[in-house]
């Protein structure tokens, strides 16, 4: 069985601080991230546990993939793909966890 995967962006309250993820179970992975499951984490340390940008892909290595091109690009480029699917920036988890 092939298993897909989900590339994430999280930010805090201010959007001051981006985290980019990747996960092969979205709703679990964000639900440890709202609750702070690892507490020495950059996201529980940084209140980094807003969902605003979500991207699937039909295997994990090509979630993987896109994780990594995703780092590997600048800060401003992280906001432009964030603002492509939320110009708001609102915290997709609402809508995610009714998935």
């Amino acid at each position: 069985m092939v298993r897909g995967g989900t590339v994430y962006i999280l930010t805090n309250f201010t959007h001051t601080t981006l985290y980019t993820g990747v996960t092969s179970e979205l709703l679990f992975r964000i639900k440890e991230h709202k609750e702070k499951l690892y507490p020495s984490s950059f996201s529980s340390k940084f209140n980094v546990d807003v969902l605003v940008y979500h991207s699937s892909f039909l295997t994990i290595e090509e979630a993987i993939a896109e994780e990594k091109r995703i780092k590997g690009g600048s800060r401003a480029k992280k906001i432009k793909l964030i603002q492509s699917m939320n110009p708001n920036w609102k915290d997709l988890w609402e809508e995610v966890k009714e998935w």
